[in-house]
């Protein structure tokens, strides 16, 4: 059972410091976050701009519940800034790569697996479907219902895995947030095709049931993301931000 609890987050990348931003967080935020935190990265991935919003990263990480939250937000609110100052120098890089982002505190379903399980299991996908999914106001918990009943099982058979499916907390209970590992970029492409007529027609008819609106892009991992790399990013990861292309 995953009792743990997620910050979601998206950002907007100034110009081509993709990768720079993504080793930045993975290779040089990680340990310190782990060490400090106890926060361990989910997931790093840069979404594939001819699905969605361009340039983006996606940011997943990993606390030990609401208290291990609020002990996240007590190293953070402590600097004058609101932001820690032992950090100053890491914020001051990071600020040059990036333009602002979003934010969601996410708790997980049950069944959801925790980065350790899925890295020890060896999951990773070539390519990920993100999916932010908006229901009626309360809707949230029934879509993810339906979810574990109908629409995990019928995508799965795909050949894809649900690798997160998390609830939208501190709102409505109108949002939830699903990701999926895809092996090959074939499987993806007969994932989309199953919507209409396919296997996934039933799971489509599901969803406009609920009121639900999905919308989904593709991403794919930052190199040192942990489910490429099987484990947690460290510090001999570390490269000069010079030395990383765009």
């Amino acid at each position: 059972m995953n009792r743990k609890l997620y910050i979601h987050e998206l950002i907007t990348i100034n110009g081509h410091n993709r990768a720079r931003y993504m080793h930045h967080m993975t290779a040089n935020w990680c340990p310190v976050g782990r060490r400090e935190r106890h926060m361990n990265c989910f997931g790093v991935w840069a979404t594939v701009g001819s699905t969605g919003a361009w340039p983006q990263v996606v940011n997943l990480w990993e606390l030990n519940g609401w208290k291990g939250l609020a002990a996240n937000f007590e190293h953070e609110l402590v600097g004058h800034g609101a932001q820690d100052p032992s950090l100053a120098e890491w914020w001051s890089v990071a600020s040059e790569l990036r333009s602002g982002g979003f934010d969601r505190i996410v708790a997980p379903e049950r069944w959801s697996p925790t980065i350790d399980e899925l890295t020890k299991a060896g999951t990773k996908g070539a390519v990920y479907a993100h999916e932010i999914v908006r229901a009626p106001i309360g809707g949230a918990r029934a879509f993810l219902d339906a979810l574990a009943e109908t629409g995990r099982p019928a995508v799965e058979d795909l050949g894809l895995q649900c690798v997160g499916a998390f609830r939208v907390m501190m709102a409505t209970d109108s949002e939830a947030i699903v990701i999926w590992a895809i092996p090959d970029l074939d499987t993806w492409a007969t994932f989309e095709r199953a919507w209409d007529r396919g296997a996934l027609a039933q799971w489509r008819h599901r969803l406009i049931a609920l009121g639900t609106d999905v919308q989904r892009t593709l991403m794919v991992d930052a190199p040192l993301s942990p489910m490429r790399i099987g484990r947690q990013p460290a510090v001999e990861d570390r490269l000069p931000l010079s030395e990383i292309g765009p």
